[in-house]
This record gives structure tokens, C-alpha cells and sequence, in this order.
């Protein structure tokens, strides 16, 4: 067996990736592929996020390219392959990182509700997937998928994200089954387990859940924060260097696993 040289691990130089998500955890892996050297190709609902991200990123000499759309939405997916392969080449490597996760109890979901998380959360991973795989098997060298799931995909986190915790359950079945379907291609599947991450989102949703009167909402984040054993929440960039490894020869090993990155709070 050859051993790639250290310096050359972690060097994504001549791939393109595809990051759903723009902001947050997406912009922390797009950070570290470009980084890398991959060429990025960035997809996101909203176009002013994407082409913030994008701006930004690219003012470190990186190639980045914004992609506003849909990814529940299989005609936008197909449009984020062909704009991808059409700027870079190809596509080697897919993070379906975009979601959402509206806090509410099950008794007030409607069924709009639960259907917009799954298209969002689940349904994209199987639209970008099935599009990216097929455009790897035609370039004929394989490629890395990486699906961004939760701890929520093992146990759940808090009341009012049933409808979440459905959507990264079935994540994570998703990337073992399709890390089967794949390997003949040398196509790798794997998932990242993110536990509390702070970004603009988990911001925005601390700050719109209505609490009871007499709570206070300091002393609720210290409960939380207690039984993390890292007495912290996580940075966006912590899960963009495991994003790294995972879409680098690091992993060359690694299929169907899914790699948790919570501060430890699953041992609470």
C-alpha cells in the first residue's frame, strides 16, 4: 500500500463540492473545503444569504459559486447539478446540509408542518443524492457524500421537534442504505451528528420560543449548557473541519458511519 504523503491528506485541490445550507454550519464547511482547495458550489433558499456567503468567501482567493434554490424542489436540484458541472466540470463531493426546524408540540402541528420539514430535511438529501450519484457514476472516480443529521437522530432534545427528530431519523437510515447502494461505485456515505451548535438559526429560535412567565430564559440556557460535559455549545467551524476529514482521504476507510460531534451530551 502507497501512504499519501501528510501534506497531501487533506488537500481537495481539482474537486468541486456542492454545500446545501449558506449560512451557520454551511458556511463553516464551505469555509474549510475552499479552504482545502475544492471548488464550491453553494445552494441556499435565499438568495441574499448565498450570495453573502459566497462574496465573503471568495475574498480569500477561493472559487465559490451561489446557487439560489429550492432543494425539496426536484426541477431546483437538477438546476444546482447542471450549474455545478457547468462552472466546475463535475462534482466529487455533496453535503446536504440544509435544514429546518420550527420548534412547536405535536398537538398544534398541522400536517403542512410536518410535510415542510421532511421536504426540507429529508427530501432534499434524497433529491441532491440520487443527482450528485448519478454524475459521479458517469465521471467513473467515485465521490464522498456527507449528510448533516443530528443527536436528535439518536435521541431526542427537547419537546416541539418531533416533526425534526422524524426527518434526521430518517437521515440517518437514508445514508446507511444508500452507503450500501453506492460502495460498488466507490462512492463513501457518511453523516455528522452536530449536538448544540450555535448560529444565526439556533439564535433565532432561542429567541422567538415563548416561555411561561416567571422563566428565565438565562438560567434555562446554564440548565442546558450543565449537561454538556464540555460546558459549551459548539462552533460552526467544529463541524466544518469534520465536514474536512470526511470529504478528504482521511476517511478513506469510512462508509455508512456517522460521526457525533456534540460536546459530549449524549453521555447526560
Amino acid at each position: 500500500m502507497q501512504l499519501i504523503p501528510i501534506d497531501k491528506l487533506l488537500d481537495l485541490a481539482g474537486k468541486t463540492a456542492i454545500v446545501t445550507g449558506a449560512v451557520g454550519i454551511g458556511y463553516g464547511i464551505a469555509y474549510r473545503l475552499a479552504e482545502a482547495g475544492a471548488n464550491v458550489a453553494i445552494a441556499s433558499l435565499h438568495k441574499a444569504e448565498v450570495d453573502n456567503t459566497a462574496a465573503d468567501l471568495a475574498r480569500g482567493g477561493w472559487k465559490l459559486k451561489a446557487i439560489a434554490a429550492d432543494v425539496s424542489n426536484e426541477e431546483d436540484v437538477r438546476r444546482i447539478m447542471k450549474e455545478t458541472v457547468s462552472a466546475y466540470g463535475g462534482i466529487d463531493i455533496l453535503v446536504n446540509n440544509a435544514g429546518i426546524y420550527p420548534t412547536m408540540p405535536v398537538m398544534q402541528m398541522t400536517s403542512s408542518d410536518f410535510e415542510r420539514v421532511l421536504a426540507v430535511n429529508l427530501k432534499s438529501v434524497f433529491l441532491c443524492s440520487k443527482y450528485a450519484v448519478a454524475q459521479m457514476i458517469k465521471q467513473g472516480h467515485g465521490g464522498k457524500i456527507i449528510n448533516i443529521t443530528s443527536i436528535d437522530a439518536l435521541h431526542p432534545s427537547s419537546v416541539g421537534l418531533a416533526h425534526y427528530d422524524a426527518s434526521k431519523h430518517g437521515v440517518w437510515g437514508f445514508t446507511k442504505n444508500l452507503a450500501l447502494e453506492v460502495a460498488p461505485h466507490k462512492i463513501w456515505v457518511n453523516a455528522i451528528a452536530p449536538g448544540g451548535i450555535l448560529t444565526p438559526g439556533v439564535k433565532k429560535m432561542q429567541q422567538s420560543i415563548p416561555l411561561p412567565q416567571g422563566i428565565d430564559s438565562g438560567k434555562m440556557l446554564n440548565s442546558f449548557m450543565s449537561k454538556i460535559p464540555m460546558h459549551r455549545l459548539g462552533e460552526a467551524d467544529e463541524i466544518g473541519k469534520v465536514a474536512l476529514f470526511l470529504a478528504s482521504e482521511m476517511s478513506s476507510y469510512m462508509t455508512g458511519s456517522q460521526i457525533v460531534v456534540d460536546g459530549g451530551v449524549l453521555l447526560s
